[in-house]
């Protein structure tokens, strides 16, 4: 697999990136210097656009840990039909998240601030999560937040086989790379 950014989508995550140094002066988001943003926030985030296809219009889009809002942002802006929620506990991330969603604009996202363990069910159809937890913890959250059988897709990297696997859960690696950040994989946890 071969992460793409769609080229529609160039003008508004150029905006996003924009707007996260200027903030990032100010309010210390992210330790990851500006050239790496591109590839480890957004590029990272498109490995996960063909899983979203077949989802239907109006699908509610979970993004556990969202942080500035990777990968909610990509997401978001790639399938304006769905729902997308961007979950964090941290306010000052969800502060620029909720500025972003203003200035792309980005109408379909929506930053919920909590802890996941203390928000209500979000009942969400599909759902991710980028360098958040372990396998377990993701699908003890996922059990709480995922409707019935909705797949959860983790963004994980190579050596994520060395976790162990709750029971009850299957998952399948999809493996891609990112030009100078190596391999990686989009891990799809599905309850059996």
């Amino acid at each position: 697999m071969d992460p793409r950014l769609p080229k529609e989508l160039a003008a508004p995550l150029g905006r996003y990136l924009v707007l996260l140094e200027r903030w990032n002066r100010t309010h210390a988001l992210t330790a990851l210097p500006a050239s790496e943003r591109k590839e480890e926030l957004l590029l990272d985030a498109a490995a996960l656009l063909p899983f979203l296809a077949d989802l239907p219009p109006g699908s509610r889009v979970v993004d556990l840990g969202t942080g500035m809002g990777s990968p909610a942002v990509v997401l978001a802006l790639a399938r304006p039909d769905l729902e997308v929620l961007g979950v964090d506990s941290a306010a000052k991330k969800l502060a620029f998240l909720r500025q972003a969603v203003m200035e792309l604009p980005v109408p379909n996202l929506k930053a919920v601030q909590g802890r996941l363990e203390d928000l209500p069910t979000m009942q969400a159809d599909w759902g991710t999560a980028k360098a958040l937890g372990s396998l377990s913890q993701l699908t003890a959250w996922w059990s709480r937040h995922g409707k019935p059988g909705a797949p959860f897709f983790a963004l994980k990297s190579r050596d994520w086989a060395a976790e162990a696997l709750p029971v009850g859960w299957k998952a399948t690696p999809h493996p891609y790379s990112l030009p100078t950040r190596g391999d990686r994989v989009v891990l799809e946890l599905r309850s059996e």
